[in-house]
């Protein structure tokens, strides 16, 4: 495989492709702020598309009706066709209609098999199955504007299927990355030979080689877990050997605290991988958790810019040494917090944990924060009906198990006694932790 040299790649956020003026502005930051090497593309869903295809699914899934909700998806897609025609005149609507009708066509037909079938043991393979098409329909309309922007030539779609492998675990996709060098390496190649600069792709979808109760032959899409775009991003670069890596957001940067939430935030310039590591896992919005590693393993730089201000400074993420940062305040809400506790009132010992860590990974519930004392466990984990009785139907016989939903759970990173106070003042606290330079409490909302 010959070495690529110079590419780098982009990657747009649901909102930076919500509508024909979005798409546009893609096409502007492109061509105006791209490299002068190749560059990948990768584009999620468009707005609130995946939201939108997760409510359609739950309604198929469950035999109810989904047609209503599935139209407005339609209708949606199709007055952002008409619009982009209307900003880049050289587009042929009624072709990329045509294209669009066709994922549309397959969408249906997936869900009204899908409604037959309603097999729980397949619920999370036919979830992945569905909604994939909201990066399938934000790429058909992001590399057609870019195709009809940029000169023709310039442009290529390359599916994500085709490069990204991973093993059958449904929505959470566990990424074979010798196969995935390889198919990543060799489309890419191909499409450059053909004199291709700009090559667009999907982000959060891939697949697997698989059988099982779903139409489309051997073939299955597989996700890469919620928000998982930017995980895409980065394992093209890793495998493609990118020079560096841009997300482009509706933010100034890589800030200490979300600004809906917190008015007074504060970018940072500069941020090493360790740390925006931690944040990610902590739950910062503005970076996938998985992104940061593939990237570090390889040494490729990561920009967070604004598509709002693409000509700002944004945040540059790489190996680097940096004095204290400010302290970062981190939110996730519609939180569950589980307490386990021993029917006898024997202690919690290393093998009630090993039975109840083998339950939560069966039940697909990760621990956002945990806590034990003599005689009772609790976790703090994102709160999914589904899962969490599929983890109290595993564990109800040997333990008595206690819930709260509805909660929200705030981590401190690089805390001080002025952060902590901020916000905990006038809280209700049902689980807190410290360590030496992460403070987190569960509360209710």
């Amino acid at each position: 495989m010959s070495e690529l040299t110079g590419l780098q790649v982009y990657k747009f956020g649901g909102a930076s492709v919500k509508d024909a003026a979005a798409i546009l502005n893609l096409c502007r930051i492109v061509r105006d702020y791209g490299p002068p090497g190749p560059l990948v593309v990768v584009v999620s869903a468009m707005g609130k598309t995946t939201n939108a295809l997760e409510e359609i699914y739950e309604l198929a899934h469950s035999d109810q009706d989904w047609e209503q909700q599935a139209g407005r998806l339609e209708t949606y897609h199709e007055q952002a066709c008409v619009e982009l025609a209307a900003l880049i005149p050289t587009i042929n609507l009624s072709q990329l209609k045509e294209r669009l009708q066709q994922l549309l066509s397959g969408f249906a037909e997936d869900l009204h098999y899908m409604g037959l079938v309603k097999n729980p043991e397949t619920y999370d393979q036919g979830y992945d199955q569905i909604i994939a098409y909201g990066e399938r329909l934000s790429a058909l309309l992001a590399g057609t504007a870019l195709a009809q922007f940029l000169p023709a030539t310039d442009v290529r779609y390359v599916p994500a299927s085709i490069m990204i492998k991973t093993d059958a675990t449904w929505r959470e996709g566990r990424v074979n990355w010798s196969a995935t060098e390889w198919n990543a390496t060799n489309a890419v190649n191909g499409m450059l030979a053909t004199g291709a600069q700009v090559l667009v792709t999907e982000g959060f979808i891939s697949s697997t080689p698989v059988g099982g109760d779903l139409p489309g032959g051997s073939l299955r899409y597989t996700t890469l877990g919620r928000e998982g775009s930017d995980y895409t991003a980065a394992i093209l670069a890793y495998c493609l050997r990118a020079e560096s890596v841009t997300i482009w957001k509706d933010v100034a940067g890589l800030l200490n605290a979300d600004p809906k939430i917190f008015p007074d935030t504060v970018r940072y310039p500069e941020i090493s991988y360790r740390e925006t590591i931690e944040m990610a896992y902590y739950g910062a919005s503005v970076i996938h958790p998985k992104t940061l590693k593939p990237l570090a393993d390889r040494g490729i730089p990561l920009r967070v810019k604004s598509f709002l201000d693409p000509a700002a400074e944004g945040t540059l993420i790489h190996d680097c040494q940096h004095p204290p940062l400010a302290p970062a305040f981190i939110r996730k809400t519609d939180q569950c917090l589980l307490s386990f506790s021993s029917k006898d009132f024997s202690f919690i010992s290393e093998e009630n944990l090993a039975v109840i860590f083998g339950a939560l990974a069966q039940a697909k519930l990760k621990i956002n924060v945990m806590q034990n004392s003599a005689i009772s466990f609790s976790v703090c984990t994102d709160f999914s009906e589904r899962r969490v009785h599929r983890l109290l139907d595993l564990l109800r016989e040997q333990f008595t198990l206690h819930y709260n939903t509805g909660l929200t759970l705030f981590t401190i990173k690089n805390y001080d006694s002025a952060s902590v106070a901020r916000l905990t003042g006038g809280r209700k606290l049902l689980l807190e932790q410290r360590t030496r330079g992460t403070f987190q409490f569960v509360c209710q909302a």
